[in-house]
């Protein structure tokens, strides 16, 4: 199984305040097995800009707390035009593009999209391809 990392789930590692246990469950499996993990490229831009404005000090935290994530060996997905077929059907679903794009790489892996983000995981309900952190880890 892959799991697809959401940018909600990488800034409650950082910010306090929005800490975890799911997240920080996922952080520890991360670092342990990286190679089951992928984050599409937006991944690392969307974390940036929330810590460009939550974080006290947004430079330190994303190079010191997201770059070794990124070099650890996890699956950094391009955007590429299958990406983008596979996720205009989650568009049409109601998510925004950028969920689309985690849906899609997950739908791609055959994997399962982890994310904070109740709406969206709602808005895809039966698809066995989200699961909604704020109320469960996934098995395994």
């Amino acid at each position: 199984m892959i799991w697809v990392v959401d940018a909600s789930v990488a800034v409650r590692w950082l910010l306090k305040g929005e800490e975890h246990p799911h997240a920080q469950a996922v952080l520890e499996r991360m670092i342990r097995k990286p190679s089951s993990f992928a984050v599409p490229e937006l991944f690392s831009f969307e974390v940036f800009a929330v810590l460009c404005r939550l974080h006290p000090d947004a430079q330190d935290a994303f190079s010191n707390g997201i770059v070794p994530i990124l070099h650890s060996g996890i699956l950094r997905h391009p955007m590429t035009a299958k990406l983008a077929r596979s996720a205009i059907r989650f568009v049409r679903m109601g998510l925004t593009g950028y969920d689309a794009c985690y849906a899609a790489l997950a739908e791609d892996v055959g994997g399962l999209w982890l994310t904070f983000d109740e709406k969206a995981h709602r808005r895809l309900a039966g698809q066995p391809i989200s699961c909604n952190l704020g109320k469960e880890l996934p098995p395994e």
